[in-house]
């Protein structure tokens, strides 16, 4: 693959938290607001409607409308990587074929997650027909990985497959599943874009050539974490390991809690901003002890990133 054909530069992507209404709407104000501090933070891309925005609590119109005021807004197409996978391929489409008119750098695409232990035939012709319907030569595809919460993953054989025949449109793929080893074999296949889901291990990922990660905590910490890549890239090592052990001490703290709910209690004293403590049901907030620890946390990172 050519190096313009990758869809973002090397960086950090954060796929940005949904902010809701009282009725569990998308709060759009919220949303573009902090679209746009993600990227001034240095965010090489955003993800809107990933696990982290709790896109499948989401409605389909909403995501719709959302996307269409996220690039309304100023937020540039290319630099948005948008979630739209579904349990089924017709909303599927609809939601990629959305993304596509509105000149969306790519879209990120969980499988079909509600049968389990599909085929991985069936996996292969799934993506295959969703390319084919879409039938548009400005289709880029990441393919999600995230058996642990989808209760269906991508074998690597299917990962590669789709690559190989599909190689202008199957572009990479976001690793969630917390298991290097595969995320190492995924590195492997020459050409593809292979982004960890979290910066745990962003530093190893980067001395096999990935690009960079997608990871929950660029939402609250994407100076840090663009940091640590750039000091990779000057050849800065040891500068490199302190800022990612600096992020990894929060991690820890915020693994604790549903991360959801831990970096929109960050947002809501951040910006100083009650109606970021709302989480689509079944999930709730944390409780206010939590919530105070969690902010330490936060507030310990940037004192000891802002002393490197």
């Amino acid at each position: 693959m050519n190096p313009q054909q990758f869809l973002f530069p090397h960086g950090v992507l954060s796929p940005i938290l949904t902010p809701l209404t009282n009725d569990c709407r998308v709060n759009e104000d919220l949303l573009i607001g902090h679209a746009h501090r993600v990227l001034n933070d240095g965010c090489v891309g955003i993800v809107p409607f990933g696990t982290t925005g709790e896109a499948l609590s989401v409605g389909r119109e909403d995501r719709i409308s959302s996307l269409e005021a996220l690039v309304k807004s100023g937020i540039d197409p290319s630099k948005l990587l948008v979630g739209t996978g579904q349990t089924n391929l017709d909303d599927t489409l609809i939601l990629t074929r959305h993304a596509v008119e509105m000149n969306s750098a790519g879209v990120l695409i969980l499988p079909p997650f509600y049968y389990k232990n599909p085929s991985e035939e069936g996996l292969y012709k799934y993506f295959a027909s969703l390319i084919d319907r879409v039938n548009d030569d400005r289709l880029r595809v990441f393919l999600y990985h995230i058996p642990q919460v989808a209760g269906v993953g991508l074998p690597i054989s299917v990962v590669q497959k789709l690559f190989e025949n599909f190689p202008q449109v199957v572009v990479g793929i976001k690793d969630s599943s917390g298991n290097w080893e595969n995320t190492k074999l995924l590195l492997e296949i020459e050409g593809l874009d292979v982004y960890p889901g979290s910066e745990r291990t962003l530093l190893d990922a980067l001395s096999r050539n990935s690009r960079g990660c997608i990871t929950a905590t660029a939402n609250v910490a994407a100076p840090m974490l663009n940091s640590v890549i750039t000091f990779h890239q000057d050849q800065q090592g040891e500068k490199a390991i302190q800022a990612h052990s600096v992020v990894m001490k929060f991690r820890e703290v915020l693994e604790k809690y549903p991360p959801i709910a831990a970096l929109k209690a960050i947002k809501e004293k951040q910006d100083n901003e009650k109606n970021w403590n709302k989480v689509s049901p079944p999930l709730e907030p944390l409780l206010e002890h939590e919530s105070s620890e969690i902010n330490a946390a936060f507030e310990e990172m940037v004192g000891a990133f802002n002393q490197l």
